[in-house]
């Protein structure tokens, strides 16, 4: 094990923290930009200099982007979640509403007692109703 000889604990620890600064970074830094481009109160110009100015000073940059816009990113993040969840509710408002098989089998099958339409004919419609849902 002459390579944990050669490289102390306090460098371990060091490379541990460098690593962590890194990773965090590139984790802001991609909120950041997906902010950046979801956000429709600033033109293309504005979007691309934020853009620059994060790439060419990496750590002042998100930092600064971070102390301006703090409130802009949580309620555009609260607007998109909301949203979401509108958009789910209505998906799901549409499929309740829709009728689903049981109701047209059971409409087929008051069909089928007044005699308007033959077994085999209930059978087919009881089958497409199945087989569409």
């Amino acid at each position: 094990m002459v390579i944990a000889a050669d490289y102390p604990l306090l460098e371990v620890f060091w490379t541990i923290v460098i690593f962590f600064a890194w990773v965090a970074w590139f984790s802001m830094l991609f909120v950041i930009l997906s902010d950046v481009f979801r956000r429709r109160d600033i033109g293309g110009w504005s979007k691309a200099t934020w853009c620059v100015f994060l790439i060419l000073v990496p750590f002042i940059g998100v930092l600064t982007y971070l102390i301006v816009q703090h409130d802009g990113i949580a309620e555009r993040n609260t607007e998109q979640v909301t949203a979401a969840q509108h958009h789910f509710d209505e998906r799901v408002r549409a499929a309740a509403a829709s009728e689903g098989p049981a109701v047209e089998i059971e409409k087929a099958e008051q069909l089928h007692s007044r005699g308007t339409i033959t077994d085999s004919e209930f059978d087919a419609l009881k089958a497409k109703a199945l087989a569409a849902h």
